[in-house]
């Protein structure tokens, strides 16, 4: 059987990025301060505030007609 399938992945964030969230608790600009493992720091570009969160996932396409659950 085939389903549509939402496929996720982590976004690869790079040190001093810029970059602007929409959709989230989350959402405006920030800079990307540090990247660890399994951590981002982001900063406020105005206030200068930094908050480290694990680092999440973006919706990156949609599949049609994918075999799921897939055997791995």
């Amino acid at each position: 059987m085939t389903y549509d399938v939402a496929a996720f992945t982590p976004y690869s964030f790079h040190t001093g990025q810029k970059i602007h969230i929409e959709g989230s608790r989350r959402h405006g600009d920030w800079e990307v301060a540090a990247v660890g493992e399994h951590t981002v720091t982001l900063r406020c570009p105005i206030s200068k505030k930094e908050f480290e969160w694990p680092i999440f996932c973006y919706l990156v396409e949609e599949k049609h007609d994918e075999i799921w659950p897939r055997e791995t």
